[in-house]
């Protein structure tokens, strides 16, 4: 069975790689790299079958002796990008039947080469490869290595097709980057399939997926170059190793799937085939003449007529009353579970056998003397009331306050002291006054004209002295 594998990756000089370096090591020379000054010598390779330098059809006339020269090309690659991160070139990397002649293989990979070259007027450098003689010895594939730029006779040009962004292929009507990648891989699987028939080889190829192919079959898993390298020494590669496991485990469960799926139509025809269950018994059908003939059972004895007293005591209502003389009495199973459901209210304080009931005078001299005996009560709850409040003031009152009141004693003191010394000079004071106004009272006229002095005014300011 013809192996299908089309793989397209880019070179990109973020990741340290060199457009020169790759084109070197595919087709086996010797170049150096102007930009870095770097030789790149693979030309001990003994696996290059064949390389070449395919460009479009329309330049076949055209003097493209720089392109055609592969050192030539990829140094003017390199000085024509300017950014660090800047993808160099694009590689597509093909399998190529081992069913086929080599020369066969050869041809079929040159024409894949120069429709890609004649699509998208890049330069492609062609170099097919041989399996080693440690690999596998079905590793026939080819390296195609395309420019990032469209080529001509001047040097390159502007961006290719296939490195436009999505914006700019939505503005030129080009189909998206995935459905590009999907047209070529189509193409390479029609041109692989038309060189096996042309070599009466039975073996196709299909670009398709498994799933889409219809075909119920886990795909086979890719080790790493690098896991595969290690194990060919002859070591222990734990990540080949645990691609392999999770291979084996989706083929499991897979496998448990199918079973299921096999398993389903025998059980759904099992259920199908099988009797239907015995249904129950409908009433009418248990009064059949068959069943009248059976012998019948003993009637259920009648139980006795429940009181409507105790039927009406499940439910909550309010403790009752006696009953009339004409009422039956309340059965004590009734009464019991009303007492469970509901607690019973505690009964009135009842006077006392013998005693007259209280006139209306005798309520309200009680009515009175409480009162009045309340009123006496109150003045001594709020005196302790007060006491009690004021003993909270004073202990809650800050420790400044007090330091502060302390402080004013002195001035206090002394006011009240220098007030006690001047009382005598008042007292004198006030028993002249009285003296003189008893004088003034025996002596009306003497004392008018005393105590009135003369009235004199100024001419300057007009104000009485």
């Amino acid at each position: 069975m013809a192996i299908y594998r089309l793989q397209i990756e880019s070179i990109l000089r973020g990741d340290g790689r060199s457009s020169v370096g790759a084109a070197a090591y595919r087709a086996g020379e010797r170049i150096r790299d102007d930009r870095t000054n770097e030789v790149h010598n693979h030309s001990r390779r003994k696996d290059v079958v064949h390389s070449e330098i395919m460009l479009p059809s329309e330049l076949a006339k055209e003097n493209m002796d720089w392109a055609r020269n592969r050192a030539s090309l990829w140094n003017s690659v390199e000085s024509a990008e300017s950014r660090k991160n800047a993808r160099v070139a694009r590689e597509i990397q093909v399998n190529l039947p081992h069913e086929l002649p080599a020369e066969r293989r050869v041809a079929l990979a040159r024409a894949f080469s120069q429709e890609v070259s004649d699509h998208y007027k890049v330069a492609v450098d062609l170099a097919v490869h041989e399996p080693r003689p440690s690999g596998d010895p079905r590793n026939h594939h080819a390296h195609l290595l395309m420019t990032t730029r469209e080529v001509s006779p001047a040097g390159l040009g502007a961006k290719a097709a296939l490195e436009l962004s999505i914006h700019e292929r939505t503005k030129l009507g080009l189909p998206s980057s995935s459905q590009e990648f999907t047209a070529i891989r189509e193409r390479w699987a029609t041109i692989t399939n038309e060189a096996l028939a042309e070599a009466n080889i039975e073996a196709r190829v299909d670009h398709r997926s498994l799933a889409e192919q219809g075909i119920d079959r886990e795909p086979r898993p890719h080790i790493p170059f690098a896991a595969y390298k290690i194990e060919r020494a002859g070591k222990h590669s734990e990540v080949a190793e645990s691609i392999r496991a999770d291979y084996n485990a989706r083929v499991q469960a897979r496998q448990e799937r199918q079973a299921q799926a096999a398993a389903a139509p025998e059980k759904a025809a099992a259920i199908q085939h099988a009797p239907a269950p015995q249904q129950a018994a409908s009433p009418q059908q248990a009064a059949s003449p068959q069943q009248a003939a059976a012998p019948q059972q003993a009637p259920v004895p009648q139980q006795a007529p429940v009181p409507q007293q105790a039927a009406a005591s499940q439910q909550p209502t309010l403790p009752q009353q006696a009953a009339a003389p004409h009422q039956p009495a309340v059965p004590q199973q009734a009464a019991s579970t009303h007492q469970q459901a509901f607690p019973q209210q505690a009964p009135a304080p009842q006077q006392p056998q013998g005693s007259t009931p209280k006139s209306l005078e005798d309520v309200r001299r009680e009515a009175r003397e409480n009162w009045l005996r309340m009123r006496a009560q109150q003045p001594a709850a709020s005196a302790d009331a007060s006491n009690a409040s004021y003993s909270r003031d004073a202990a809650r009152q800050p420790q400044a306050a007090l330091d502060q009141s302390a402080a004013r004693r002195p001035n206090v003191t002394a006011a009240l002291a220098q007030s006690a010394a001047q009382l005598p000079h008042a007292a004198a004071d006030a028993a002249d006054s009285t003296n003189t106004a008893r004088s003034l009272a025996s002596q009306p006229h003497s004392a008018a004209k005393t105590a009135t002095p003369p009235i004199t005014r100024s001419h300057d300011n007009d104000q009485t002295l």
